[in-house]
């Protein structure tokens, strides 16, 4: 099958995913969207829409910045976790739309972070080769982050 790769939240999100099974491996979920069998029954993986396989940061990120980035996600986990629990104790729906409205901005706001970091980095790199492909594929990632 092709597959694209998402992230999950610590822990996974399905029994699966503690012991490798079904479409989730090492944190990531396959997306499945279609599927290709080889002759010995297993399934043949790629990535939708790269033909390079699963790309890499060549600019590793620093441990302070990764410190960060990290904490955000764990807040915004925390946010979510406490709307579930909001959800569970039957709480006003505004004040649940209030918190979603936060989870949303931090969400937000850690993709303004991770997209400055990527045009400081990983396109100021592509340009210095030469390739300017890279100009059209930050722009689609822009109007995706808006």
């Amino acid at each position: 099958f092709w597959a694209a790769e998402f992230l999950t939240a610590p822990g996974g999100m399905e029994s699966g995913a503690e012991k490798g099974e079904g479409p989730w491996r090492k944190g990531k979920k396959i997306k499945r969207i279609g599927k290709e069998m080889s002759g010995d029954n297993t399934e043949k993986q790629g990535l939708e829409g790269c033909s390079c396989g699963i790309r890499e940061k060549q600019t590793p990120r620093g441990a302070e910045e990764l410190k960060q980035l990290k904490n955000r996600i764990s807040r915004m986990v925390g946010q979510l976790n406490g709307i579930g629990k909001m959800l569970d104790e039957n709480r006003y729906c505004g004040d649940i739309l209030n918190q979603i409205a936060a989870v949303e901005s931090a969400l937000q706001s850690f993709g303004h972070i991770v997209l400055r970091n990527h045009m400081e980095t990983c396109v100021a790199e592509e340009l210095k080769k030469g390739n300017m492909s890279v100009i059209e594929e930050t722009v689609e990632l822009v109007r995706k982050l808006k």
